[in-house]
């Protein structure tokens, strides 16, 4: 294919509004860095990915529990050659050399000058600043030859902004209360989610992901076996680095994030095997001519490297607590990764990821503001939460459970609802009646699906203990039910639950606890209400072990 240099170029995307109200450009790009690009390839059959996925993940359908294999995936959504062909021949007009076709055979990687990479997408780069001081490379908008617009989903580091995800919220001077009304442990949880069960298949996996330099400390998380789960000292994790993501074992770099996701996630299911994908990638990115910087975000980095894996390496369970507000992050991008995560679904990995911390506001410092030049007031929901292919999990809080104000939940602006909660949210929404009109999406998929306990996790974190709270705590410990039950079903030779949320709005939800008091204010506003039933506070409840486990009969 032959690229004139005067093709038409076609506006492919741009910085959400929203995302610059918090970055803003502080200076050009330099002509001669280098930047490590990624071009997303357009894929193929992903109405028919969504088909079978949901027919694997039925339990009245016949292919129910039948999951693809690596190579099948693959296979149905690899990119045509056609499309590979004509990307390249335009990088080659370009002048770009070297670029490297992924396991997948969907995404190029390539290094390019900015000087390239401007005239490639007709755009200005510049060096933008958040108000917290991290810097990221980024352009406004960038535009495409019409000739390959077809031929490409994603490209990136391009317009993609992410707000910083803030930690969890430290809580101090706690005193151990095995009621769980004062503090989390493991054992608590383990009485308050009736699971009684400690773990035997050897083909079970857990995975827990590890973003914005979190550090997943081995001695933090013996000192926390030794308080919290003496029978388990000793027991350790497996780390795979992504993208150049590194696990820095200098105690004084124990990330408060990652102990909590790791410690809970072992005191839970060990001796269930636990993965720290440790990904790199992130903010903050500090330009410097004659260095390569990488500013890739990372979620397609994660997918890409899961993706790739054998089918016997693959954790059947995988935890994520960390997000963005959904309109600070380009359609673009979160349809692709939400396609990832649904081609992972089909291979047999339920996939959790935490709401978010700032009740109907998203995230814990957001403003309610829309994005769309008019800066009204408006709810807002966070991805990768609102992907209607993951399970998303609330917060809760004391005996008996209550929602616990700080819990994300709402409806995607992203994401229409999907048919399995269709008979869930519209209910809810048909009694909200004109409340709060014009400020959610009444059509959206709603958040969260499920919910946990949400504060006052007793975490070792540079040796010390503290306590710390938010569903980037819930997330990891309903993950560990999930994980649990998979490891039932492992020794008796069925297959894992893969994506949930079907079976948990058609059978699952016999076996939560319905969560029907409490609120996640927001916006100068109440936020919802937990009600009986489904609700965009704490889904469809938190989780009995032991009622899970009979009603899938192990």
């Amino acid at each position: 294919m032959f690229f004139s240099v005067v093709s038409a170029f076609v506006l492919f995307d741009e910085i959400p509004k929203a995302t610059l109200q918090q970055w803003k450009p502080v200076a050009d790009a330099p002509a001669t860095a280098t930047v490590q690009l990624q071009i997303g390839l357009k894929q193929q059959n992903l109405d028919s990915l969504v088909e079978h996925l949901y027919q694997v993940s039925d339990p009245e359908h016949p292919s129910y529990g039948k999951h693809w294999s690596r190579d099948q995936v693959l296979k149905l959504t690899q990119p045509s050659q056609k499309s590979v062909d004509a990307v390249q021949a335009w990088l080659k007009s370009h002048g770009v050399q070297g670029s490297q076709l992924s396991f997948g055979k969907d995404i190029l990687n390539l290094n390019v000058r900015v000087e390239q990479l401007q005239k490639m997408l007709n755009a200005k780069y510049q060096v933008f600043e958040h108000t917290s001081g991290a810097q990221a490379l980024r352009a406004q908008q960038v535009s495409l030859p019409k000739e390959i617009l077809d031929h490409v989903e994603v490209i990136h580091p391009t317009t993609f902004l992410g707000s910083i995800k803030e930690r969890p919220v430290v809580e101090q001077n706690l005193v151990p209360d095995l009621s769980c009304n004062n503090t989390i442990t493991p054992q608590c949880l383990k009485d308050l989610y009736n699971m009684d069960y400690t773990p035997v298949s050897k083909r079970n996996k857990i995975g827990v992901t590890g973003y914005l330099e979190q550090y997943a400390n081995f001695q933090d998380l013996q000192n926390f076996l030794g308080i919290y789960k003496p029978e388990a000292v000793n027991a350790t994790f497996d780390v795979q680095l992504i993208n150049n993501g590194t696990n820095d074992q200098d105690i004084e770099k124990s990330g408060g994030e990652a102990a909590l996701d790791i410690q809970y996630v072992v005191g839970l299911t060990w001796p269930t095997k636990a993965i720290f994908y440790s990904t790199g990638g992130s903010p903050p990115f500090k330009p410097d001519a004659s260095t390569t910087e990488n500013t890739n975000e990372p979620y397609l980095e994660w997918t890409a490297h899961l993706l790739a894996q054998a089918d016997d390496e693959i954790p059947y369970t995988v935890t994520t607590s960390y997000g963005d507000n959904e309109q600070t992050v380009p359609r673009r991008y979160a349809q692709r990764v939400c396609f990832d995560f649904a081609k992972l679904g089909l291979r047999g990995i339920s996939l959790l990821f935490s709401s978010g911390d700032g009740g109907v506001a998203g995230g814990q410092t957001s403003e309610c503001i829309s994005n769309d030049g008019k800066n009204t007031t408006k709810f807002l929901p966070t991805f990768p939460a609102s992907c209607p292919f993951v399970t998303s999990v609330g917060g809760t809080r004391n005996i008996p459970e209550k929602a616990v104000g700080f819990s994300s939940g709402g409806f995607s602006e992203y994401f229409p609802t999907p048919l399995y909660q269709l008979s869930s949210t519209l209910p809810y929404v048909f009694k909200l009646g004109s409340t709060y009109n014009g400020l959610y999406n009444r059509l959206g998929r709603g958040i969260p699906d499920v919910a946990a306990q949400g504060r006052k996790f007793q975490v070792s974190v540079g040796l010390g203990i503290g306590g710390i709270g938010g569903t980037s705590a819930s997330c990891p410990a309903f993950a560990s039910v999930i994980s649990n039950l998979n490891d039932a079903l492992l020794a008796k030779n069925r297959p894992p639950l893969g994506f949930l949320n079907p079976w948990l709005y058609s059978r699952g939800y016999k076996g939560l606890n319905d969560i029907t008091s409490g609120n996640n204010p927001g916006c100068d506003t109440p936020g919802f209400n937990a009600t009986k039933n489904w609700d965009p506070v704490t889904g469809l409840g938190t989780p009995d072990f032991g009622k899970l486990r009979a009603l899938l009969r192990v």
